[in-house]
């Protein structure tokens, strides 16, 4: 995925359709050869694709890609009628076809960080303020990196020990609260080193590292939904030290949290 990555980062993506679609019982998308890509997110209800003849059932929480030369179809559930974000893109420059690194369907990848990203687009979208496409670009190309961060990041989590994969679970829903590496080894029966080190082999980074990352991408989240301080975020985050936070938060995101803690949402 860092090679797909790397391949990609060159190219400019041209949202050239958008779309907070909301369907009605009897949407449909006709037979058609695309001349684009199609990258649409589902955050409620169920629709059926059909892409190069082959049937793709979709629910909320999915993600469907379909590369350009692809012939699509597709229809909603009648009974739970889909809403989704759908962008149509082509790379710039024009003649780069590039797909992305993603199977047809990604089962359950959409966060509410996403899906704070989608507003944040429409808004953009449907504004039209000057300068408004160099924003929705940009809010598009983050949208896209934190997609295939996150299947980089499943991918990663099938193939680690499982010893490894519950700490990760454990870390997922206990990340504010106190932890170390020898309660976690005591809770899998390992070894502390022999845990620390195998942490490292199948994650490629300590597991101080990984919980300040995981600490640290919930704090981004929280700040940039605004009404919390910089000091509430630590602390639900679980840093007890303001300082230190934000000395970790600058050295993994960049820049200090205070300047995401100034972003707001649109209304």
């Amino acid at each position: 995925m860092d090679t797909d990555l790397e391949r990609l980062q060159d190219l400019v993506p041209n949202v050239i359709f958008f779309v907070d679609r909301r369907c009605y019982p009897d949407w449909e998308i006709v037979n058609q050869t695309i001349d684009f890509h199609d990258l649409t997110f589902i955050v409620e209800g169920k629709s059926y694709y059909y892409v190069d003849g082959v049937k793709h059932t979709i629910e909320a929480g999915d993600v469907i890609y379909i590369p350009v030369g692809s012939v699509r179809e597709a229809h909603t559930s009648r009974k739970n009628p889909m809403h989704s974000y759908a962008f149509n893109f082509k790379w710039l420059p024009i003649e780069n076809t590039e797909p992305l690194p993603l199977q047809t369907v990604t089962k359950n990848v959409i966060t509410s960080e996403m899906i704070g990203y989608f507003k944040q687009f429409t808004h953009v979208w449907l504004s039209r303020q000057p300068g408004y496409a160099m924003q929705a670009r940009a809010l598009f190309m983050l949208i896209i990196h934190r997609l295939l961060t996150i299947t980089n990041r499943d991918t990663a989590l099938m193939r680690a020990d499982h010893r490894v994969n519950q700490v990760l679970a454990y870390v997922a829903e206990h990340y504010p609260e106190e932890l170390d590496l020898g309660g976690l080894a005591d809770i899998v029966g390992l070894h502390r080193v022999y845990l620390g080190k195998l942490f490292k082999q199948n994650m490629g980074c300590s597991f101080k590292e990984y919980l300040n990352m995981i600490r640290i991408n919930n704090a981004e989240m929280l700040l940039t939904t605004g009404g919390f301080s910089v000091t509430q975020v630590a602390e639900r985050c679980g840093f007890r030290d303001i300082s230190y936070f934000s000395n970790v938060f600058k050295s993994v995101k960049g820049y200090p949290p205070s300047t995401v803690s100034k972003i707001q949402q649109p209304d």
